[in-house]
Formats: structure tokens, C-alpha cells, sequence
């Protein structure tokens, strides 16, 4: 059985609810795979090689207009990235200090029983029989 943080499974669910973000993952998982990279060696040389005659002109405006999209969605990925970790954080900070005051509670009433009971043992070890 996986154990997922409860952030993780939460995000996860947003995303999939929401068909931009999931339209935005799926860009941004292909723009950052080695297919990515391999469409555009081809589709770069076979514009050179074929399509026009003088393809800088058109091809330095398509890759400037891909650069302004895809850093676009690299923004989003690390806005994600950081709502998450943001999300992941407050989370864990709100687990910890329900754990220190649980802690901190037990530790009170340790201290509490065994003060009782020293004071117990002290006044019957030194009581008169």
C-alpha cells in the first residue's frame, strides 16, 4: 500500500478537476521530454533543408513565439511546484505542533505521576510502622 501526504492527494485532485491545469501538465510533461527535444531537431533541420529558401526570417519568429510560450508554461510548473511545497509546509507545521503540545502535555502529566508518586514512597519509607 502507498502512503500519499494528504497535500500530495489534494493537489493531485485539484489538478485533475481542472482541465486547464491538466491541459498545462500535459504541455509542460512534453516540453520537458527528450521527444521535445527530438521533434524540434527535426522539424528544425527539415525546414532548413526544405521548406523555404531563406528560413531564418520565419523560423527565428516561430521559435521566438514557442520560447514565449513555453516559458510561460515553465512559470507554471514552478508556481505549482511552489504552491505545493507552500501547501506541504504548512501542513507538516500544523501536524508538528499538534505533536508538541501532545508531547508537551504527556510530559506534564509524567512529571505530575511521578512527583505523586515519590512523594507516595517518601512518606511511607519515612511514615512509622
Amino acid at each position: 500500500m502507498s502512503v500519499e501526504h494528504p497535500v500530495v492527494r489534494r493537489m493531485r485532485e485539484h489538478r485533475a478537476a481542472d482541465a486547464q491545469l491538466r491541459a498545462a501538465d500535459a504541455i509542460t510533461r512534453f516540453a520537458g521530454s527528450m521527444w521535445f527535444v527530438y521533434l524540434h531537431v527535426g522539424v528544425f533541420a527539415g525546414w532548413m533543408l526544405l521548406a523555404e529558401r531563406s528560413p531564418w526570417p520565419t523560423l527565428t519568429l516561430v521559435v521566438s513565439l514557442e520560447a514565449i510560450f513555453l516559458s510561460t508554461f515553465v512559470m507554471i510548473g514552478q508556481n505549482r511546484a511552489s504552491a505545493f511545497q507552500q501547501a506541504k509546509a504548512d501542513h507538516d507545521f500544523l501536524e508538528q505542533e499538534v505533536e508538541l503540545k501532545t508531547n508537551t502535555q504527556l510530559t506534564r502529566e509524567i512529571h505530575l505521576l511521578t512527583t505523586e508518586l515519590h512523594r507516595r514512597v517518601v512518606e511511607e519509607g519515612a511514615a512509622p510502622r
